[in-house]
């Protein structure tokens, strides 16, 4: 699993973040277009630091992986408006990782008694890091896309207010990650729930956690 995660990972963020580029160009911003990050090439999405260094870490220290792709630059100023269509350019990219995880789960049910167990642990896997792409992404904490979406919904100036603590973002998700339940208490039931309606057995999702 440790050699697997790494590429399907990239590939699953990757997607991610274009989401994100491609819905940001429909409302009229075209930064991530004129700056070549509307492109499937994993390269121009990585960041050295937390894309590559930071799973490698976690995953040889025996700590849960947990990555982060190179954002993809909004500038909100550029669109139509701004609020509103903030709310769909960050929800796009954990509903494109969505799309991903259940066409690949119709293919395990398709396939599951004339597929190899191997073809269906990498499918398993894809559908595995997609959900906890899309999952952990829509946490309500910034600069998660879960934030964006609470900051188009509230009121501008508890929206600001709230913007403030993304500075601080990536250190409350590692504190939170390491030092609480949280990934105990919510993303993993919300895992299992999504995976189960996508029509997958837990026998599955046990077999893809216990082999890596």
């Amino acid at each position: 699993m440790k050699l697997l995660f790494l590429p399907i990972f990239l590939m699953s963020a990757v997607v991610h973040e274009y989401a994100h580029g491609w819905t940001a160009l429909k409302f009229g911003d075209r930064t991530a277009k004129d700056l070549g990050r509307l492109s499937f090439n994993p390269l121009r999405h990585i960041d050295p630091l937390t894309t590559v260094l930071l799973p490698m870490f976690c995953l040889m220290a025996g700590w849960p992986a947990f990555a982060i792709a190179k954002p993809v630059p909004i500038n909100p100023y550029n669109l139509r408006n701004p609020k509103k269509d903030m709310i769909w350019i960050a929800a796009a990219g954990p509903v494109s990782n969505l799309i991903i995880a259940f066409i690949a789960s119709v293919v395990i049910q398709f396939g599951l008694t004339t597929m190899a167990p191997g073809t269906i642990y990498v499918l398993g896997l894809i559908v595995l890091v997609n959900i906890i792409l899309a999952v952990f992404n829509l946490i309500p904490i910034p600069p998660l896309d879960g934030s964006r979406i609470v900051m188009g919904v509230l009121p501008r100036k508890q929206a600001m207010f709230y913007s403030r603590f993304e500075r601080y973002g990536i250190f409350i998700i590692i504190l939170l990650a390491w030092t609480t339940n949280v990934i105990g208490m919510i993303v993993l039931p919300t895992l299992a729930f999504v995976w189960r309606s996508f029509g997958l057995n837990d026998q599955l999702l046990i077999y893809i956690l216990t082999h890596g």
